[in-house]
């Protein structure tokens, strides 16, 4: 006979697989398709994926389970250690694809063109949060056409050039990723080329020193889309 604990686990184990497989065969359509899918209904769906586990079925095996397993089979500590950690890893992988749907479906409401130019900055955290997205990670899904530039850690998906950059804006836990269309950002001279010549006599010679300043500058505003992200 089987412990009604391990029913209520199986049951909601085959809830959550259930759903994701559907998401995968709404995605697996609207690729054959190409079309772009319903993003209220995979939102809502992402949405039972993230809150699912987190309220309800991942608190009865951390906060419940796992302590009287951890008790009474101390040899299997290591194991629910390991469950625990790949919950923590799968609920941020989620959030974050949460954010990338969020942000993909602002780009096109504002019919920021998918054609190929956009590009995504995001921070080392962001990163490897990413990299907990099979679609995102994994070779079966990333071949080599997704990696445009050997020997750095760049890719495409879905349409847009990801790269990680160290330098982004972060206070409060939280940084500041950008998903914007080439278009939308250009070059931007701070300050022209200034030329300071002085006489050092002591050299016998004169010191030439050219100086200018320059950025990136934005150019259309309704091109970029700000992702707010936990580093934690």
């Amino acid at each position: 006979m089987t412990h009604k604990t391990i029913e209520i686990i199986r049951q909601e184990h085959a809830a959550l697989s259930a759903m994701l497989r559907s998401i995968l065969l709404l995605l697996a359509q609207h690729r054959r398709d190409r079309t772009l899918p319903d993003f209220a209904a995979l939102r809502a769906m992402l949405f039972y994926v993230d809150e699912f586990p987190e309220k309800r079925h991942h608190r009865k095996e951390s906060e419940l389970l796992f302590p009287k397993l951890r008790a009474r089979t101390p040899q299997a500590r290591a194991l629910l250690d390991r469950l625990d950690a790949e919950h923590a890893r799968g609920e941020h992988a989620i959030r974050e694809l949460e954010h990338a749907l969020l942000a993909f479906e602002m780009l096109g409401a504002t019919e920021v063109p998918d054609d190929g130019q956009r590009y995504a900055v995001v921070g080392w955290k962001q990163w490897s949060q990413l990299l907990g997205i099979d679609e995102f990670a994994k070779s079966d899904y990333v071949g080599p056409d997704e990696l445009p530039w050997r020997g750095t850690q760049a890719k495409r998906w879905l349409g847009t050039l990801w790269v990680p950059h160290s330098g982004l804006s972060a206070s409060s836990n939280v940084r500041l990723c950008h998903w914007y269309h080439k278009t939308a950002v250009g070059h931007a001279a701070g300050a022209d080329v200034t030329t300071d010549v002085t006489w050092h006599g002591d050299r016998a010679s004169h010191f030439v020193n050219n100086m200018m300043s320059q950025g990136a500058a934005l150019i259309d505003a309704t091109g970029v889309v700000t992702m707010r992200c936990l580093e934690s």
